[in-house]
């Protein structure tokens, strides 16, 4: 086995210390840092594909996206020497809505979508309506994520999109929403665009809007 594909499989399984060392080898021996951030992208669609296809669990998937960011910060330098740059797949402000505290899922999101290449502006937790559409215009955002965890808060994720067609602005953004409660007829009647069911098919989905979006 190369040391490429060592490092895939150690990221793969979340193997931080690992990960970083053959990171480092690989560049020291050669390899682009562009092409281990290639490998490594795959190797995380792969993670991805099977938490979706509940083939593995949630910190699984946590230990190995946290793997990937620490081999990134390894190679930065590297990557800033070469003047390599990661292609930027597209910009997406994400959040959950006010009045709801949790964020597990929608940090698994960031983090996947993270690692295959997207901008991904955080706001946190219990974010008010328009701080959604502020943030989405201050950074030109593609994608607006909103995720609620509660029935009791998901009409807030509704009240983002009646400010975006409010303003005229509707059509500027690609709205995905997420969330436990959160099902397609939700989607439909608040007139979102797609439904993040999980984290693997959030990214799924969002990767085909920006391939869409280019054409």
């Amino acid at each position: 086995m190369s040391t490429l594909e060592s490092l895939v499989e150690a990221v793969q399984i979340g193997e931080e210390a690992e990960a970083k060392r053959l990171a480092r080898q690989a560049v020291d021996g050669g390899v682009p840092p562009n092409q281990i951030i290639e490998e490594l992208t795959v190797g995380m669609r792969v993670v991805g594909d099977r938490f979706a296809a509940m083939e593995i669990f949630l910190v699984e998937l946590l230990v190995a996206a946290q793997a990937m960011q620490s081999v990134m910060k390894e190679i930065e330098p590297d990557l800033k020497r070469s003047s390599t740059t990661i292609e930027k797949k597209g910009t997406i402000v994400i959040g959950t809505v006010k009045g709801d505290m949790h964020e597990i899922g929608k940090n698994i999101v960031i983090s996947l979508l993270e690692v295959q290449g997207f901008e991904v502006h955080d706001l946190g937790v219990n974010v008010d309506a328009l701080d959604f559409v502020r943030k989405a215009e201050a950074v030109n955002a593609d994608i607006i994520g909103i995720s609620a965890l509660m029935t009791t808060t998901m009409p807030f994720q509704k009240d983002v999109i009646d400010i975006l067609n409010a303003k005229g602005m509707r059509d500027k953004y690609h709205v995905i929403l997420g969330g436990a409660p959160v099902t397609l007829e939700w989607v439909k009647k608040v007139g979102a665009d797609s439904w993040g069911e999980n984290a693997g098919k959030s990214v799924q989905i969002l990767e085909k809007v920006m391939q869409e979006r280019r054409k």
